[in-house]
């Protein structure tokens, strides 16, 4: 089973049908509003500008299990990631990436180490977890690893369809 074929539901409500990002890359990160990791939005964002029309997508997932820094509605995050940064990149419903009640899409994401070896529960906001067209975990980023750095950017590169 693929993290592709996991249900989870959008951030302004229905599905968000991870199946249709089959054929697509798709770098899947745990957002928060009020954390100091929040202005990666930009450099998020501008990955989504770059790279959608070459069959690449950000997903963005809340998460307020670090220190209450994701505390508002689906709405109020929604507007707060719109009038901030201007995204335009898909959001799921808010969910839990760790303990008892992780979301599954994350229990098919943790097991994945990334460059110096952690895997396991996310450490923080924004830890980004690239997946690749046909399903599988391609990489994990520290949370402090910037969006646009080299190491992220070389990855995505290398798993762009065609």
């Amino acid at each position: 089973m693929s993290v592709l074929d996991v249900e989870i539901d959008a951030l302004t409500g229905g599905s968000a049908h991870l199946e249709q990002y089959r054929d697509t890359a798709v770098l899947v990160v745990n957002v928060a509003s009020r954390c100091g990791l929040t202005p990666q939005y930009t450099a998020l964002e501008e990955l989504q500008q770059r790279y959608a029309n070459r069959g690449f997508t950000v997903l963005g997932v809340p998460c307020n299990q670090f220190m209450g820094q994701e505390p508002g509605t689906s709405e109020e995050i929604a507007a707060f990631c719109s009038a901030t940064y201007g995204t335009t990149f898909p959001m799921t419903e808010k969910v839990d990436v760790n303990g008892e009640r992780r979301h599954p899409l994350y229990a098919g994401l943790v097991g994945t180490a990334d460059s110096e070896g952690h895997s396991g529960d996310v450490r923080w906001n924004f830890e980004k977890f690239l997946i690749a067209p046909d399903g599988t975990v391609a990489a994990r980023f520290a949370p402090q690893t910037e969006p646009d750095s080299d190491e992220v950017v070389k990855q995505i590169e290398a798993v762009l369809p065609g």
